[in-house]
């Protein structure tokens, strides 16, 4: 996992839980250098009242979140336009997929929905199922 690993929002929220394999990859990743990241979007979609708050700004004080800016959401809108998709099932994760797309180094994408992201993302990101 070389360069980024970033989580969407089924990554983020089992961070928040503290499930084991996440927790493990996360922390593998952070031994090794490699930047754990999320969008600001995916703080909206994974954060829920079952997690208690003080938990959740924990874990997001040791995770980077990118602001969603009026340049990702152009790209973002790009994705979408052309793949035929639309709407606020695909927003969030256009918006993820279009800062995967924008990283420096390889990203690694961290999520639950393997078919939206793998497209989105395209060839040069590799999705990975939670």
């Amino acid at each position: 996992m070389p360069g980024t690993l970033l989580l969407d929002s089924d990554g983020l929220s089992k961070l928040y839980r503290k499930d084991r394999t996440v927790v493990a990859l996360v922390q593998a990743a952070s031994e090794e250098g490699v930047r754990v990241a999320t969008s600001a979007m995916t703080t909206l979609e994974a954060d829920y009242e079952r997690i208690h708050p003080a938990r959740i700004k924990w874990v997001l004080s040791r995770v980077d979140v990118h602001d969603v800016t009026k340049e990702i959401t152009d790209r973002a809108a790009v994705l979408l336009r052309t793949h035929h998709l639309h709407g606020h099932k695909y927003a969030v994760d256009a918006a993820l997929a279009a800062l995967a797309r924008n990283a420096p180094q390889a990203v690694t994408v961290l999520t639950s929905d393997l078919e939206d992201l793998t497209l989105l993302c395209g060839p040069s990101v590799e999705v990975v199922k939670v």
